[in-house]
């Protein structure tokens, strides 16, 4: 049946395929009359167009005219459409229809760090020459698939890459006069290419960073001024003016492909992923159209208590708010098309849309993001519309195309007619009474079209029985007790009854009748049951996770009363003092402070702090090294925070306002850093300190040297050749200063533009270190090639070099008492920090740990253990101290009058094992309260209680469930070689 069914699509196809303009070897050629009418139909011409009884008429495979009042040529072909509905075909702008994806090539013992393509650009993963009309085969399977669902056009591209080439718009025709456009749209992403094995780029920051050079590179391609031929570069440029479609994995990464954008006046399409709705003012900022697939999480399996354990609350939330994401973009106003794209199946099209429409999605709205919408993204006025001139693409249904209960009879495409359900086969599902041989059976049909079954009770005891239905006659075989009844019979008019006659084994002959029941009017108990089947969308948090705020914290006027105040200033520790926090600034300190309309909090017995400043961490970060490259000072860590980091929150209950995010230590000169506010629930960006100092980060030892790496083969190897690669590279930065400063034109090199600004005194080295030789290496070499060095961060060993970093003014971030975790800090001891301290370096207590982050303060009385430090200069290394290595004690790090209002309450004294965070406050804001904290534990055990009876009442209603995995819960250091992204 299947081959039969493949041979006939084919055959279909043949005579598609025979185009006017083609010869003919035999037979006579004769014109077919392609002028058809379609009446009586409730007809959109657009989503908010609707003709009821109205006429479509099509010709050549285009309207030529609609309305209620259509004139009809003679010898017209006329179908009569009473009771059913014409919608414009769907377009699926974003698919893979035809093109089959490459298999990743295996990753290899010996990592490569060449391109492989020769004429081409420097990164294989860089691909805008790819043209998918090379690789395109029309997939009869696939566009059955799609047709049933009701797309008659798809928008189509290889998936492959960075820069991935263009678009091949396509109808679900396998003819050459389906292929609308061969240069629809060019296509990005993150992701890099299965042909290659190349490193580069191994993280979000280094696609971010490489996407920005290969604009700049194209832009001086373009100017004529690369003495090469770049095949890549020049398809760039060919490419620049069509639609430019960017697929993102995750909201964060929507954000950052529009920010990328935007610094080079693109406006991308977006490509989303069903969580937009977490963060909808963000998303609607960005001003993009969107492209958002509709593969929604099924329920955990609760049912177990163990392993109901292991799900975060995010994802449990995630199953029940993203069916109510198209409703919330829709409400927003934000433009956005659907896709089939991610769905295992297409089947579950419809389905997952009726969903989104029971979570609130508008059915006009619906109804747009699959026809005009698309149409108007990729740019074609004839397709998602029945205007006059458009492609006669439409489905023709039994009502409402969003009802599950309706049929998509035909699927139009181009004029020509693909039939999904015939529409001439009468609806007879329904319970019925069957009555034969004196017996009264219940008889149930479900089903659709051709696809009606129907299955047989005698009481409540199920019989055995084969169904079947075809030109309106049905069949029923019934098997009791080896004696079986035949009947035929054939359904009215009406469909409400059937009768027939029923024949037994011996050949006797008896009538037989089936009668539709009544429906059941609805009761009280069913209007209470209904009433109970109402949805529920639980309120989306900021960020949406376990303790994230349902309002964001305010600027407050706040007034502590009576505290024991820890400057980090000249005035030391002041007993019984007042401080008045207003407009986010540290407005007024003194005793028997008043201010009108202030917040008070009373401060007796309790110690109020700057907030700490940790100079050295990797929390809140979505990835931390780019280590393919032996520099990476293209790359930034501004553009991978993750504000979703529940570590945020865990540091600023341990009383930590400010970190400096840096990059890994994969390579001897990495990336950018990052210097935030953990501004608990805000974005990205508005964590980012306003005209953020500017910060790099060096490193030196086994890191660099790939001393642990199991494949690594980047240059450098050994210790002298970091020593070698430093010079290299600022050799090679004094001479495009020279060039840049000549007032020439210069090709833009983000990775020399950073080395650049460190020669110039205007970004600043943070250095990761150990090992006394590397240290006095690195800065000798700064001295010869005219640069400084702000702070060597970790430095165990700086109680040997402490003399020399003194003359030079280098500050030592180092940890109070780690030693022993690798060879290169076999030498560290815990007085390290008091030996520099008293030597005269600015000396801070770091983290590079997402717990020790969190207990900076027990950290800083360590100190005062080792060495004899008093505790107020303990207590500056990890608050004013930081902040002045950070470049930012104009800002924070002390209590001091027009600082910013980051301050902490403590309930005992700050450097205690036993002290708690009372209150965090950042730029006046309460970020954290430890009664408010107490509220949210319990209203996350309520919420997850109510998450697992919903996920339960899924489960017993037959809904689908998906096993519980535990997440990896990420932990970034120093030391994290692997490259792990969201």
């Amino acid at each position: 049946m299947k081959k039969l069914l493949f041979l006939l699509f084919f055959l279909s196809i043949s005579v598609i395929q025979a185009q006017d303009y083609f010869p003919t070897d035999s037979g006579v050629k004769t014109t077919q009359n392609t002028t058809v009418a379609l009446i009586n139909a409730t007809i959109y011409v657009t989503p908010q167009k609707v003709i009821k009884k109205g006429t479509l008429l099509i010709k050549d495979g285009k309207v030529i005219n609609v309305g209620k009042s259509v004139n009809i040529p003679k010898g017209t072909k006329i179908v009569d459409l009473s009771g059913k509905t014409i919608y414009p075909s769907f377009i699926d702008v974003y698919s893979d229809f035809g093109i089959q994806k490459p298999k990743r090539q295996s990753r290899g013992r010996v990592a490569q760090y060449e391109a492989s393509r020769k004429g081409y650009y420097w990164n294989d993963h860089i691909r805008p020459d790819t043209d998918p009309l090379n690789d395109f085969k029309f997939d009869p399977r696939k566009a059955k698939d799609l047709l049933s669902a009701g797309f008659g056009v798809v928008n189509t591209h290889l998936h492959d890459g960075i820069i991935r080439g263009n678009g091949l718009l396509v109808t679900l025709n396998s003819t050459s006069s389906g292929i609308l456009d061969t240069k629809s749209a060019q296509y990005l992403s993150f992701s890099k290419s299965a042909k290659s094995r190349q490193a580069y780029p191994s993280s979000r920051m280094g696609a971010m960073a490489l996407l920005r050079q290969v604009y700049n590179d194209a832009d001086w391609y373009a100017k004529g001024n690369m003495k090469n031929k770049d095949l890549a570069l020049e398809a760039l440029n060919k490419n620049k003016n069509l639609v430019q479609i960017f697929e993102t994995g995750n909201l964060l990464d929507a954000l950052r492909a529009d920010k990328v954008g935007d610094e080079f006046g693109i406006q991308y399409t977006i490509v989303g992923s069903g969580d937009e709705y977490e963060r909808i003012s963000d998303i609607k900022a960005t001003n993009a159209n969107f492209i958002i697939p509709i593969n929604f999480s099924n329920a955990y399996d609760v049912s177990n208590p163990l392993l109901a354990q292991n799900i975060s609350l995010r994802d449990m939330r995630k199953w029940n708010q993203e069916p109510s994401n198209l409703s919330v973009l829709a409400k927003n106003n934000i433009n956005f098309a659907l896709t089939t794209y991610k769905l295992k199946s297409v089947k579950s099209f419809h389905k997952n849309l009726q969903k989104a429409i029971k979570y609130g999605f508008d059915k006009e709205k619906a109804l747009a993001a699959l026809t005009t919408i698309p149409a108007n993204i990729i740019g074609n006025s004839t397709i998602g519309n029945l205007n006059n001139g458009s492609y006669a693409n439409f489905i023709i249904t039994s009502g409402d195309v969003f009802d599950a209960k309706t049929t998509i009879h035909e699927n139009w495409v181009q004029g020509n007619r693909n039939v999904i359900n015939d529409m001439n086969i009468k609806d007879i599902t329904g319970d019925y009474v069957l009555s034969v041989n004196d017996k009264n059976y219940n008889l149930s049909i479900t089903g659709k079209g051709a696809k009606q079954i129907g299955t047989l009770k005698l009481g409540d005891k199920k019989i055995k029985s084969k169904f079947s239905f075809k030109d309106d006659w049905v069949s029923i075989i019934i098997n009791e007790e080896s004696n079986y009844t035949r009947m035929l019979g054939k359904a009215l008019a009406t469909s409400n009854f059937i009768k027939g006659t029923a024949f037994d084994t011996q050949g006797n002959e008896t009538s037989w009748t089936a009668s539709k029941k009544a429906k059941k009017t609805a009761n009280k108990k069913s209007k209470k049951k209904s009433a109970d089947k109402t949805i529920t969308v639980l309120p989306v948090s900021y960020p949406n996770i376990g303790f994230g705020n349902y309002t964001q914290p305010k600027t407050e006027t706040i007034l502590i009363k009576n505290a024991t105040v820890w400057t980090s200033e000249k005035e030391g520790i002041l007993k019984n003092t007042d401080v008045l926090l207003k407009n986010g600034k540290i407005f007024k300190i003194g005793k028997n402070l008043k201010a009108r309309g202030a917040k008070e909090i009373d401060g007796t017995g309790k110690h109020l702090t700057a907030g700490i400043v940790d100079e050295h961490s990797h929390i809140a970060a979505s990835a931390v090294n780019e280590g393919a490259q032996n520099s990476s000072a293209e790359v930034t860590m501004e553009d991978v925070i993750d504000p979703n980091d529940i570590n945020i929150y865990r540091n600023i209950s341990g009383g930590t306002t400010t970190s400096q995010i840096l990059h890994g230590s994969a390579n001897p000169i990495g990336g950018r850093s990052a210097i935030i506010k953990l501004k608990w629930g805000e974005n990205a960006d508005e964590m980012i300190y306003d005209n953020s100092p500017k910060f790099i980060k060096f490193a030196l030892g086994e890191n660099v040297k790939q001393s642990r790496s199991a494949n690594g083969t980047r240059f450098p190897q050994t210790r002298m050749g970091v020593e070698q690669m430093f010079t290299d590279y600022f050799t090679r930065a004094q001479e495009y200063k020279a060039i840049k400063n000549s007032g020439k034109p210069y090709r833009e090199d983000a990775e020399m533009e950073t080395l650049v600004e460190i020669l110039n005194g205007e970004r600043f080295i943070s250095c990761h270190s150990y090992v006394q030789s590397e240290i006095n290496m690195l800065m000798n070499v700064a001295d010869k090639m005219g640069f400084k060095i702000n702070t060597f961060t970790h430095i165990l060993e700086g109680y040997k070099v402490a003399d020399k970093m003194k003359d030079r003014g280098i500050g030592g971030s180092t940890f109070s008492d780690w030693w022993a975790y690798k060879y290169e800090v076999n030498d560290a001891i815990p007085y390290n920090a008091s030996i520099m301290h008293n030597v005269g370096i600015t000396v801070a207590i770091n983290s590079d740990d997402r717990e020790m982050s969190r207990r900076l303060n027990q950290e800083a009385a360590k100190i005062v253990k080792y060495g004899g430090v008093s505790e107020l200069e303990a207590w500056k290394m990890v608050t004013i101290n930081p902040a002045k290595l950070l470049h930012i004690d104009d800002k924070v790090g002390s209590i001091k009058e027009g600082k910013d209002a980051d301050v902490v309450l403590w309930s005992h004294h700050p450097m205690s094992i036993y002290s708690k965070v009372e209150k965090t406050i950042i730029d006046g804001k309460i970020f954290f309260d430890k009664n408010e904290d107490k509220k949210k534990r319990e209203a996350i055990k309520q919420e997850k209680s109510k998450l697992i009876t919903m996920m339960l009442n899924e489960k017993m209603g037959g809904g689908k469930t998906q096993v519980p995995m535990k997440r990896k819960d990420r932990n970034f250091h120093c030391d994290t070689l692997e490259e792990l992204n969201n």
